[in-house]
């Protein structure tokens, strides 16, 4: 056993990550209940017209509206603050909404934005289509090669954008280097950490800014809701957050909010699980005759296996690999699957699959699918919670009736 660090002022703080997911940022109701309440509401009660006037100027702490905060959400965003280490969290009501609210609250017209080319689908757009719309030009660059970041850097550059571990390739950005780059350059660093998750890679220990999280995946981890997380310093809440998720309005519904505060209560054990089911596939996949190639960060035969190791503690749930023969090959594998369910998602207890260049890449030219690797052989496997020896026996049978 070893010995626990002295108390800080906040003694939450000084609980590991797997009590603070239990316990953190727990409101209790007058009637005292064990699970945490929901609270079903759009509005609040004022003992008076004083008293209204002063919630709307913040003078008196409270809540006015749902559309800005909540006493659910507030229980979901404390806690995974807390074991993020960020000074604020705040929820939306889905990961592109995070990530929409991350970048277009700070960016304005005129500002420039470097992104990692391997992007998922959506957030590409937001960068190469949505963001220009406003005036903020963007330039999307190998993420893996440190001098394109700086090489891209302009006099307007604000902001440096990627996901680590990236959809669907598995490429690794290396967040400490590209964190010093920006801090030279006088830009915000914004990280897509969904695929590692809080209990694998910590961004903002890195040097990283701002972490996005689309809570619909592991933390959810069961399919049931969406959600989105920006986590961040308070001073970016209170000079460009705030305001815009108040105005516009992506918010988490309160029963969302519930539903993934009980998710993050089980998030270490999933995840822990869900990774040594993983390794296990990813090994057993990379001596099987029928596939081309297998992608997962700890394999000795990953390009980036030193940076895993030294910025995560684990290596995630997804392996993608590619079916000897194309797209036809790999789609007869698909549906012969029994186990494993063919769906888009990911993180979820169930093990699922996709096909990411007609699903979640498929806006993207060929040409740009093959600049990120992504062939039409290549599948992307989410690894649930089944038993390991079922998903192997599952996936050898649907490769022997596709190749």
């Amino acid at each position: 056993m070893t010995a626990k660090p002295e108390c800080s002022d906040d003694p939450v703080a000084d609980w590991a990550p797997a009590t603070q997911l239990v316990h953190g940022g727990t409101l209790r109701s007058q009637f005292g209940e064990t699970s945490e309440a929901i609270f079903l509401t759009q509005g609040y009660i004022y003992e008076s017209a004083e008293q209204a006037e002063a919630r709307f100027k913040n003078e008196e702490p409270g809540y006015q509206y749902s559309r800005f905060a909540n006493p659910s959400l507030s229980m979901f965003e404390e806690r995974l603050r807390l074991l993020e280490g960020a000074e604020a969290c705040r929820a939306t009501a889905t990961g592109m909404a995070a990530v929409t609210a991350a970048l277009m609250s700070y960016l304005s017209a005129g500002d420039h934005v470097v992104a990692a080319r391997a992007l998922f689908g959506s957030c590409r757009y937001v960068v190469e289509d949505l963001a220009p719309r406003f005036g903020v030009a963007s330039t999307l660059i190998d993420g893996t090669d440190i001098e394109a970041w700086k090489a891209a850097v302009q006099p307007n550059t604000k902001a440096f954008f990627f996901e680590t571990p990236a959809n669907p390739t598995l490429d690794l950005v290396d967040i400490a280097a590209v964190s010093e780059i920006a801090k030279q350059a006088g830009a915000l660093v914004f990280v897509d950490n969904v695929f590692a998750t809080p209990m694998l890679q910590r961004p903002l220990e890195h040097g990283a800014d701002v972490v996005i999280y689309s809570a619909t995946k592991h933390i959810d981890g069961q399919g049931r809701c969406l959600g989105g997380a920006v986590l961040c310093p308070q001073k970016f809440v209170d000079d460009y957050l705030s305001v815009f998720l108040r105005q516009t309005g992506p918010t988490m519904s309160p029963f969302n909010a519930w539903v993934l505060l009980k998710g993050l209560e089980t998030l270490p054990i999933r995840v822990r699980a869900q990774c040594d089911n993983a390794r296990q596939i990813a090994d057993h996949l990379g001596r099987h005759v029928g596939v081309d190639r297998v992608l997962f960060p700890s394999r000795d035969d990953h390009p980036q296996a030193e940076l895993a190791s030294r910025q995560m503690s684990g290596f995630g749930q997804i392996v993608t690999f590619s079916v000897k023969g194309g797209k036809e090959n790999a789609f007869r594998f698909l549906n012969a699957l029994r186990i494993v369910r063919i769906s888009n998602n990911l993180g979820d207890a169930k093990s699922l699959i996709t096909h990411p260049a007609t699903t979640t890449h498929q806006r993207l030219k060929p040409e740009a699918r093959a600049e990120l690797g992504i062939t039409d052989g290549m599948v992307r496997l989410s690894v649930g919670l089944e038993d390991a020896n079922d998903l192997v026996h599952d996936l050898d049978r649907a490769i022997s009736a596709a190749v």
